[in-house]
């Protein structure tokens, strides 16, 4: 294993899922600015889009988000070749 090539800042850090406010806290290096109170501690947070706990592949349910309309110009783009 090469030497002097891994990250020696890490530290805990809360994940926020936007879509469904789930936090959960890891050992990270992702650059923060903002932080978020949990459980009674402090922590750096990293907020997304998306995570395990809203993502259709682990809770079995579909959700449509459309982003600047992006299915309504797939479906025009593609209409012409539907049988």
């Amino acid at each position: 294993m090469k030497q002097g090539i891994h990250p020696e800042n890490y530290r805990l850090v809360a994940f926020k899922d936007m879509s469904n406010e789930d936090v959960f806290i890891t050992k990270s290096t992702v650059e923060t600015k903002e932080t978020i109170t949990h459980e009674g501690v402090e922590y750096p947070v990293y907020k997304m889009e998306i995570s395990r706990t809203s993502h259709p592949f682990y809770t079995g349910k579909s959700k449509l988000i459309d982003t600047a309309g992006r299915i309504d110009k797939f479906k025009t783009k593609y209409a012409k070749h539907a049988k």
